[in-house]
């Protein structure tokens, strides 16, 4: 019996159309040979070939009456973890078993491209136990669904295919790689000296070293500075200045038009793989981190550790849009809040956006360009975001982010001359 051929993505679209209806290679061939024999049956007349043309469509008809008895199988598969990370590798088992007789078929794990490439299995005999082992290891962010397992049989002449699924698809959220980064909420540009900011509750633990105290009775044991104890013979604490806001804003840039050209696209990748890192080392710092794009908020504002799943999991179901960047900078401008340190993560600055960094910044507010580079990127848009005023960090290919944003923190000015 000739296997039945399995549909794929790169075959033409009649051949595709012939075997959602249920038709093999072979298949197509006979029933197109009927109809060439019933057209030249017509013209030129023959009661030989319009036997023939009968005779290839009734042999078809036989042949999907023979196919339709499905195969009798029973199939587990292992359970999957609902959420991975970009790169995580994770093994899935697929147990079968097949009660009775029956006739040969092919069990095929249908998996997204991404996830990589699907897996197939000739099965037959009775009472035989098989397994599928293979790997999981998503190369890209996003929502997938591991399946379905699905039966594909065929009749004895191979000329028609039936699908019967077996397992339902499994659906699974990768989240996106992040990497570890140094960005510090400091106090508002025009402040002097600096006060919290009337709507903002303070960071009891800030960034920058105080000084040192004596050690009181509940202060966690791992601020004692343990060389000043053994210096002086007493007890003294680590003392860190006040943090001046808790609140943290990030806007990604989703505007596909002036990413790298692609699918994906390396930029927007890297943009989003860039505004995660941030996002989840502000939550673990124990921030408040708001997502925002061109479209609207991502996700739902979240703060502290408890809210780096649900954050993640907004990044996984970014997409790109053709929304422009200012229309997110206009919502900020319209809040008037000024307590939230502001990241924008973009691979463009034109005059309407730096326009609106510029009255984010006038009227006080903390804004930080992580300006995405790439080999065909127009060299005004570093110029341009350094004459906004905003902190600049140039985030080039293969450039770790803590690099990036290291050097920009140790520049005097935030200009577009940051070499990370």
């Amino acid at each position: 019996m000739s296997r039945p051929s399995l549909p794929t993505d790169d075959q033409p679209l009649l051949l595709r159309l012939a075997e959602r209806v249920g038709l093999t290679r072979t298949g197509v061939v006979v029933l197109a040979t009927a109809v060439l024999a019933w057209i030249v049956a017509r013209v030129l007349g023959g009661r030989m070939v319009f036997l023939l043309a009968y005779g290839a469509v009734l042999v078809l008809v036989l042949a999907r009456t023979l196919g339709r008895a499905k195969p009798a199988l029973t199939a587990t598969r292992s359970e999957l973890p609902p959420r991975l990370r970009q790169g995580q590798s994770v093994q899935v088992r697929v147990d079968l078993e097949v009660p009775r007789r029956t006739g040969l078929f092919v069990l095929e794990e249908r998996l997204h491209p991404a996830l990589g490439r699907n897996r197939t299995v000739p099965v037959g005999g009775a009472g035989e136990a098989q397994r599928i082992d293979y790997t999981v290891t998503p190369r890209l962010r996003g929502v997938y669904e591991v399946g379905p397992l699905v039966a594909v049989w065929s009749d004895p002449f191979g000329l028609t295919r039936r699908v019967t699924e077996v397992l339902p698809a499994t659906e699974v959220v990768v989240h996106p790689s992040t990497e570890g980064v140094t960005d510090r909420p400091l106090t508002r540009q025009w402040e002097d000296p600096p006060i919290r900011p009337p709507q903002s509750k303070p960071w009891p633990s800030g960034f920058e070293f105080y000084g040192m105290r004596d050690y009181v009775l509940g202060d966690d044991l791992r601020r004692v500075v343990w060389k000043a104890v053994a210096r002086t013979g007493r007890m003294l604490t680590r003392e860190s200045e006040q943090g001046i806001t808790d609140q943290v804003t990030i806007v990604l840039d989703t505007d596909i038009t002036h990413h790298s050209p692609g699918v994906p696209s390396d930029t927007f990748e890297a943009g989003v793989r860039a505004a995660a890192s941030l996002a989840v080392r502000h939550l673990r710092d124990g921030f408040t981190v708001t997502l925002l794009g061109p479209d609207g908020p991502i996700g739902q504002p979240a703060r502290g550790e408890r809210g780096r799943i649900p954050t993640l999991d907004a990044f996984a179901r970014v997409v790109p849009s053709r929304t422009p960047l200012s229309k997110a900078l206009d919502g900020l401008v319209m809040s008037g809040r000024r307590d939230a340190h502001t990241l924008v993560v973009t691979p463009w600055v034109d005059a309407a956006v730096g326009a609106r960094c510029r009255v984010l910044v006038d009227r006080g507010t903390r804004v930080t360009l992580a300006v995405l580079t790439w080999e065909d990127s127009d060299p005004s848009v570093l110029h341009l975001a350094g004459s906004t005023g905003c902190q600049v960090v140039v985030l080039r290919p293969l450039t770790p982010l803590d690099a990036a944003f290291r050097a920009a923190s140790e520049s005097v000015l935030p200009t577009s001359d940051v070499h990370a």
